[in-house]
């Protein structure tokens, strides 16, 4: 895989993945964490230009630098349960790339144990995700599932509430207690929640809309929820 981007490139190496090469233009060389790259274990670094970051990150949005890094290696959707009162993030067919790096980064950020996604019909882990993730994917385990509505379930067994985003609902989110293990549950552009995912949520909680647009974009609405989340853990 060919991650591109100065923050993707930096997390990259930061974080567990192998980094085998980078490439960087000579402005991108300035920056300390790449100019200072050094040792056995130090990944090579070709300077170039910037028309062959271009070409090798197959975008124009590089920022002077791309790299070829391992795979991505999911997380296991049951080690996360098993962790003490995690905070976790279920996105239900989210399909955007953008949606699903900016729901990353922001989980991230508000120190969420994970993030759950469906292996059909949904965004997964691709260089334009870790970009608009920035870097963020490398620190946060996402795991893949085969069916969302039987991780829901297993969630609730294991005592955690389940807290899905509609804005037709009445609990009002800023009302929830998310003190214990949470999975803060986001449906896909537009479509919202699939009937039998909200349906295997403990409750439906919205946000107040005072304009009038209509609805937030789900990676609005998820760092809105995970920033409630935080302040009442």
């Amino acid at each position: 895989m060919i991650v591109y981007g100065r923050n993707p490139v930096r997390e990259a190496i930061r974080g567990q993945r192998t980094v085998r090469r980078v490439w960087a233009t000579s402005n991108a060389m300035r920056e300390s964490w790449l100019s200072g790259l050094r040792g056995r274990d130090a990944p090579a670094v070709s300077v170039v230009a910037a028309d062959e970051v271009g070409h090798l990150a197959e975008s124009h949005d590089h920022q002077g630098v791309c790299a070829e890094v391992s795979e991505y290696a999911y997380a296991d959707a049951a080690a996360l349960l098993a962790r003490e009162r995690p905070l976790l993030v279920a996105l239900d067919q989210v399909q955007d790339p953008q949606n699903l790096g900016a729901i990353c980064r922001t989980a991230e950020c508000a120190g969420a144990a994970g993030v759950i996604v469906p292996e059909r019909r949904a965004a997964l882990v691709t260089p334009a995700v870790c970009k608009a993730s920035a870097g963020a994917v490398e620190h946060l385990p996402i795991a893949i599932v085969r069916n969302l509505t039987d991780f829901l379930v297993a969630a609730k067994r294991a005592s955690l509430w389940c807290y899905g985003a509609d804005a037709g609902a009445r609990t009002a989110y800023d009302t929830v207690d998310f003190s214990g293990g949470t999975v803060i549950v986001l449906g896909s552009e537009g479509r919202g929640l699939r009937p039998r995912v909200a349906d295997a949520c403990d409750a439906l909680v919205s946000l107040p809309l005072r304009g009038q647009v209509e609805s937030l974009s789900v990676s609005a609405a998820a760092a809105v929820l995970l920033y409630a989340a935080a302040r009442g853990r």
